[in-house]
């Protein structure tokens, strides 16, 4: 009971900042302007993505360094292949300090698909 209780109140203290969006509000959030990250790798990258993401890929040591040269209060929305590492992503992001970030549920292959 005790951990449900401590859990609990973090939440209402802590709101998660991490939003996993369905691909219908994510489109509304991409056609508004807002920061595009693309988690995936380079290569993933070439074969297909949205129009306007900046490729930083999660799995390199660089990763932090580019994720510190944008603003910490912009809105930043975050996707991968699948929504796996796109949420990792994001829960690194919150870490450093990151306001609003959204991801897309399913990821990239959701956003092909019809």
């Amino acid at each position: 009971f005790k951990m449900k209780a401590l859990l609990l109140f973090f939440l209402i203290v802590q709101p998660p900042k991490v939003e996993v969006l369905e691909k219908s509000k994510y489109r509304v959030y991409v056609e508004q302007g807002f920061s595009i990250i693309d988690v995936r790798t380079p290569k993933e990258y070439e074969e297909g993505h949205i129009e306007g993401s900046q490729n930083i890929d999660i799995r390199t040591e660089s990763f932090v360094t580019e994720i510190q040269k944008i603003s910490k209060s912009d809105t930043i929305l975050v996707y991968c292949r699948s929504g796996r590492r796109s949420i990792y992503a994001a829960q690194v992001m919150v870490s450093f300090g990151f306001q609003k970030i959204y991801d897309l549920e399913g990821g990239f292959l959701n956003w092909i698909s019809d």
